[in-house]
């Protein structure tokens, strides 16, 4: 699948009509790292920019849309979720993406799902999507010293790395760990993936 020219414009602009413009301006820079780590590791950087681009673009919807669309993954709503359904936006999107623009790339679509909170199995992909969202540069911590020593390493150590910052970030902050990102964290650090 070509992930430039219309298919790009179509997300783009319902990214940009769908999202509040502070979080259409995450969106881009989330694709600008995105496509900058696909280069470092070896993935197309186009899909890392369209994938980036697309990742929270069903974030602003509201809680209604997204529980409707999240359900028709086929997969369970978490307790956590249920409670927090702006969670559920990684998950909407990947089904809008499938239903509504066509888009039927695996990778794609894991990354976009599981953005939020990592999962097992993660291709290098969905990897490099959960810690752009996470690293990108408009995110407090993420200086130019910061990202420069974060992307000198593999994949899975730079992807653990971000990962235990998120969750020190949300523990300090006395907020609800998914358990699906502790699962997360074993399979980078068993090395068990790509």
């Amino acid at each position: 699948m070509d992930f430039t020219g219309d298919i790009l414009n179509k997300v783009r602009e319902y990214a940009e009509s769908a999202e509040k413009p502070e979080r259409y301006e995450h969106s881009v820079r989330v694709a600008e790292m995105a496509r900058q780590m696909c280069v470092i590791y070896g993935e197309d950087p186009d899909k890392g920019y369209f994938t980036g681009l697309a990742h929270d673009m069903c974030k602003d919807l509201d809680d209604e849309t997204q529980i409707s669309l999240a359900q028709q993954d086929g997969q369970e709503i978490t307790e956590l979720e249920r409670k927090k359904p702006f969670l559920l936006h990684g998950r909407a999107a990947a089904v809008m993406l499938q239903k509504d623009f066509g888009v039927d790339d695996a990778d794609v679509l894991q990354a976009v799902a599981n953005h939020t909170f990592g999962g097992e199995g993660f291709c290098k992909l969905a990897k490099i999507i959960f810690a752009a969202d996470k690293i990108e540069p408009g995110r407090p911590q993420s200086t130019e010293e910061y990202r420069r020593e974060i992307l000198a390493k593999p994949l899975d150590q730079m992807t653990l790395t971000v990962l235990q910052g998120h969750i020190d970030f949300l523990t300090a902050r006395e907020k609800e760990i998914a358990p699906v990102s502790y699962i997360f964290k074993e399979s980078l650090m068993g090395g068990d993936a790509q």
